[in-house]
């Protein structure tokens, strides 16, 4: 049986990859696999070609960018690419996994149109930027003009929450991943 398609996109710091890292090691259920993304960036530490990204260089990816090859992809720095090919996701859907994105909102929306009623696509909402603002400042990882960037940008990225076809307000964390997992599982289900 071919496998279904569940986007996650929300501003950083809102708990995105947290929820899905528990999707992944709590639900196995739900047999998810993490759509394995193109870069032109080098592979850092212990990273492999083909399980944690397709490493490409900067010439094959605007190659493959020509070709029509991407479900989504972003020069996010100067030959710096990141984007899902359509071919890999095709294969992980043939193989019946359920295949899960963990994609900004720009991502997430063009994936949506892409695939249209076969995928699901969230969108994880901080209860107000304020509260962004403390996680992102507890986290103590980014200087203040940093969280200042990022707060600019979630502002931006909170004008798509409309596009998606359900939104999950993460205030209290296991309510967030309650209401994420029963989403999932309604849709697997349909």
């Amino acid at each position: 049986m071919k496998g279904k398609l569940i986007i996650i996109s929300a501003p950083s710091g809102t708990g995105k990859s947290t929820i899905i890292s528990w999707l992944m090691k709590e639900h196995k259920e739900l047999n998810l696999a993490y759509s394995i993304s193109c870069t032109s960036r080098p592979p850092r530490g212990s990273e492999q070609n083909g399980v944690d990204y397709f490493f490409l260089s900067p010439e094959d990816f605007r190659q493959r960018i020509e070709n029509d090859e991407f479900l989504e992809y972003e020069e996010v720095y100067k030959d710096r690419f990141y984007g899902t090919l359509k071919s890999q996701v095709e294969t992980q859907l043939d193989a019946g996994q359920n295949v899960i994105f963990d994609v900004d909102v720009k991502g997430g929306v063009n994936i949506k149109k892409f695939y249209g009623d076969k995928a699901l696509s969230i969108f994880i909402q901080p209860p107000s930027i304020n509260t962004l603002r403390r996680r992102l400042e507890g986290r103590a990882t980014d200087a203040p003009e940093v969280i200042e960037q990022r707060l600019e940008r979630a502002a931006f990225e909170l004008t798509f929450a409309d596009k998606f076809d359900k939104v999950v307000i993460n205030d209290i964390l296991e309510y967030a991943e309650a209401d994420t997992l029963e989403l999932i599982e309604n849709f697997l289900k349909s």
